[in-house]
Parts: C-alpha cells; structure tokens; sequence
C-alpha cells in the first residue's frame, strides 16, 4: 500500500484531471488502493438486474452531465471525418516505428458521442487486455453493480452431509473460509452434530479449467471455487506460481478450519454434486461488482476477468464455459445497442487469447456509453481505469514532466507483438476523451508503450477540437 503523501498525491492529481472534465464523471473521494469509493458507491445504485444477491438500496446516483448527447450519437456513422488538427497532430505519432505497420486508432468526444479522429478505427485487431472493458460492461450491464458472488455449505435438510459450493468468486480469502467455517460449524452443533462429511461442489462452470494459453503465471485455472486466485506467493496482482487444484486446495483449507472448530471429519474432502433440495447453513458473499471491475481493470487481473464473463454467461442461463462467456459479453454488447459488436469477435474474458478480434471504435464506444447518464451502472467502468503514473498498471508509466500523468486513465494491453491502450483522457480546453490505441507486429513492449504513451499524452495537451457538447 502507498504511504500517506503518495495517497494524498493520488488523490489529488487524479481528482483535479477529472474535474476538468466537466463532471463527466463525479470527482468526489476518498481513494481506496487507485478506486474512488463515492463514485463507486454511487455506480451501485444503478440497475439491479440478473443478480441473485444485492446490497440495499442507496440513493440513484446524478448522471454525468457532460455526456448529454452520447445516446444519440453513437449511430452516428462509423466514417465521421476526422478532425483536422487531430489528424495534424496524431498522424505522425501513429507512424513511429514502435507501433507496427498499421495502428488503428479513434478518438471520441464523450459530451457529444462525435468520433474526431479516426485511422483503421472499424478495423476489428487483437486487443489483449483492453478487451476486458468489454468484460465489465458485458458483466455490469448484466448483474448490475451490486451483484455479489456467494460461496456457500449447504447440507440435508437434518443430516451433517456438508457441500461446499463454489459460486465463482476467484477472490475469495482465508477470512472468508473463516466466516463460512464459523457459522458452518455453528449450524452443524444446533443440528446436534459435531462430525461431518465434507465434499465441494464445482458446478457452476462447465468446461476445460486451463485457458487454452495453458499452465501459465498470469491466471490459474478456471473453476467455480478458489482462494485467493490460486496464488501460492501471498501477491493479490499480476504474474505469480498458482497452484494446479485451487478447488481442492480450498476444500482441505477449508476441512482444516472446521477441525479448529471441533467439527471431526470421516474423511479428506472430495469434489460431489449439492444434493438437491439441500439447505443452506452458510455463506459468504464477495465485494459488489463493482468492486470487482475496478480491480480487474486496475490490476489488469485475469482471473477476475475470466470469472466475470463466467458470471455473465450464469446470468444468460448458457454455458460457464470459455464460449459461453465469449458468447454472452458479445451478446449483452450487442444488447446495449452497440452495432460495432456484431463485427468483433471474442474467445475469452482477460484478452490472454490471441482469437479476440475488437475495433478502436468499438473501445471507445463502450467508455462513452460507460460515461452515458442514462447508464450509472456503468460507472465503474471509468472509474476502474489506471491512472497515468498513479496506479495500477499505469503506475510505471508517464512522468512528472508528461500532461498525461493524473489526467489519462487507460486499459493497457500487452502480447507478444501487441500492444494497445484504451481509455479517457482530459484535453486542455476540459473536454474528456475517450480514445484507443491498437498496434499489431510491433517490435517490442518498450518502443510500443512509449509511442502509445505519447499518443495519449498529446490529447492531455491539445485543444484543438471542434466538439462542443450538445445543447
């Protein structure tokens, strides 16, 4: 965690970057590891849909009152002429030689919904890890922001047959299992037990666990029970040795909490179906959706983002699977009246595959829809975002000297060969900017980023569009 001065400083650059912006989205504070816990509890009180679980009920949040005209606009015609002073500025950037061969690009004016510059933007390209803004809309608009993920123990209606039951949430805790195991044990000494049988239950996804990237540092595999993402090291981000049964390795630690509590167990834990008609002794239940989304997007987490497009595809009623999820993210775009969706194409959640195909414009429609009144729920979707030499994956990036940092709050992305940055960015005349970056064959991580970061880094400077937003 950072110190004192580097959260004040945080707070403050990022707080003053948005509110040039106009209001697009509300600058209110505090900050909680990169997120902005008002906004955040704000986007919570949006739509409640498709979720089984939910907190009360806060008040509606304001809508954003610098995206009055983006409904309307986003049917506006993919070929909208490019600003010429934008062209002037980002078409030279757009040829360095860090960016490959052909970088797509768009630029949007949130306010408005009006594209002012666009090269290649229709053109559907690999987007690594900016395809899990796609991720969180899909799972926001599906749930709502409130939606919580529950792992449960269920049992017969009188017996002391115990069923741990996976509901997906990857971020599961000790502290958690300790709750569960607290009022497990609990239920079982009212029913007059004090030995069990334990088994877990994974059926809440369906499929192949690996992600077809194989055994891989950068996600575990994909089941419907876990703790702490599977990871063996103690982090809670990026790259990390994950263990090859997180299911089971929950279940044992979770069997060794209900023996700290007296309860005797007739045998190891093993995997077995809920019996039905079982009744729940106890759950716990993880952070709000909205929670989730920021981290996903802060910490560019993969395994967040595979289980969120697990819990979209649980909200379809479909498969749990890895073409599930891809169906239903593609579906609920597609739902949000998006027609860029139909031309993308999507093989997972995190954007690890190499098979997901997504546009400039399609990015840049989906933050201004996210920055939309008429769509709160949304809002997390922003506010997730890195901020340029603050947090997350950004936190390395920019620089004192740059306009960038603390006003542009992008998604990166990184592949071998690929590299892309999707996000909003404050100019100097107070307009925010939705924007992304797309790059194919490029030569190498280093000279990528910092072309992309120049990209972003003069939309912070320019003021040189013609938007104004609509009356």
């Amino acid at each position: 965690m950072p110190g004192p001065k580097t959260w004040q400083l945080m707070a403050g650059a990022a707080a003053v970057g948005l509110a040039v912006a106009a209001g697009a989205v509300a600058t209110a504070g505090p900050w909680d590891s990169g997120q902005r816990t008002a906004e955040r509890d704000k986007a919570a009180a949006g739509h409640r849909t498709g979720g089984a679980h939910h907190l009360g009920a806060p008040p509606a949040p304001a809508p954003a009152p610098s995206a009055r005209g983006v409904l309307t606009a986003l049917s506006a015609p993919a070929s909208a002429p490019a600003d010429t002073a934008l062209d002037q500025v980002l078409g030279p950037l757009l040829a360095a030689p860090g960016l490959g061969p052909q970088p797509a690009a768009a630029v949007y004016d949130t306010a408005t919904g009006k594209q002012l510059y666009g090269q290649r933007a229709d053109t559907a390209m690999t987007p690594a890890s900016t395809v899990k803004i796609a991720t969180a809309v899909a799972a926001l608009s599906a749930l709502g922001p409130d939606h919580r993920i529950p792992t449960t123990v269920v049992a017969p209606a009188t017996g002391n047959l115990l069923t741990l039951v996976g509901g997906g949430d990857p971020t599961l805790g000790k502290d958690g299992l300790r709750a569960l195991a607290d009022a497990t044990a609990r239920a079982l000494r009212t029913r007059g037990f004090t030995d069990a049988a334990l088994a877990y239950d994974l059926s809440r996804y369906t499929g192949p666990e690996l992600h077809p990237i194989g055994p891989n540092e950068n996600i575990a595999p994909v089941v419907a029970l876990m703790t702490d993402e599977g990871r063996l090291d103690g982090s809670d981000s990026g790259p990390a040795p994950r263990t090859g049964d997180p299911a089971g390795d929950t279940a044992r630690t979770f069997a060794s909490l209900l023996r700290e509590r007296g309860i005797t167990l007739t045998a190891p834990p093993g995997p077995g179906k809920a019996p039905q008609g079982a009744t729940e002794l106890a759950r716990t239940l993880s952070a709000p959706l909205s929670d989730l989304v920021e981290r996903m997007l802060t910490n560019s987490d993969n395994d967040l983002a595979e289980a969120l497009a697990r819990q979209t595809a649980v909200a379809a009623r479909i498969p749990a699977d890895f073409g599930g999820a891809a169906k239903a993210v593609a579906d609920r775009l597609a739902a949000l009246g998006l027609p860029q969706a139909a031309t993308a194409h999507f093989a997972d959640g995190s954007g690890l595959s190499r098979e997901n195909r997504v546009s400039a414009q399609l990015l840049t429609l989906l933050l201004a829809r996210a920055a939309d009144p008429a769509h709160p729920e949304l809002r997390p979707v922003l506010t997730g975002l890195p901020v340029a030499g603050f947090t997350g994956t950004l936190r390395g990036r920019y620089g004192a000297a740059s306009s960038g940092t603390g006003l542009v709050r992008a998604k990166t992305g990184t592949l071998s060969g690929v590299n892309a940055l999707a996000g909003t960015v404050v100019d100097a005349d107070g307009h925010l900017l939705a924007f992304a970056f797309l790059a194919a064959d490029t030569p190498g991580p280093d000279p990528a980023q910092r072309a992309l970061d120049r990209l972003a880094d003069q939309l912070a400077r320019c003021g040189c569009h013609t938007a104004t937003p609509a009356s």
